[in-house]
């Protein structure tokens, strides 16, 4: 039996769900998922500026759980960008939070109750 998977804490949900280039019709179009636990992993690394592990702690998840999403999501949006693709921001692992302590939500995939 395999270890339960612990949720990621989010921060804030994303306010655009959908990037795509300009002039191209969507049927045109191949999709990259990018999940919301791997979107706030980059918007803490690149938007804020934060250490991985402090990143990380924030999180609630290990360093090396943090590089792997931080990996995933650059190699899905680097692969977007490259190749023309649109991006959408859905799913994930994740539970909502306004702060230490304070959860008030939960991710559409999350499996499980509150620990």
């Amino acid at each position: 039996m395999p270890r339960p998977r612990i949720p990621r804490r989010v921060f804030s949900e994303p306010n655009v769900i959908y990037f795509k280039p300009a002039g191209v019709p969507m049927r045109q179009l191949k999709e990259v998922v990018i999940t919301v636990d791997e979107l706030e992993a980059v918007r803490l690394k690149d938007h804020e500026g934060m250490e991985q592990i402090s990143a990380a702690k924030k999180m609630k998840i290990s360093q090396p759980t943090f590089q792997r999403l931080l990996l995933s999501a650059r190699k899905k949006i680097a692969d977007a960008l490259v190749n023309g693709n649109a991006i959408r921001i859905e799913g994930g692992h994740y539970i909502m939070s306004r702060g230490p302590g304070r959860n008030f939500g939960r991710g559409r995939r999350f499996r499980g109750g509150f620990q």
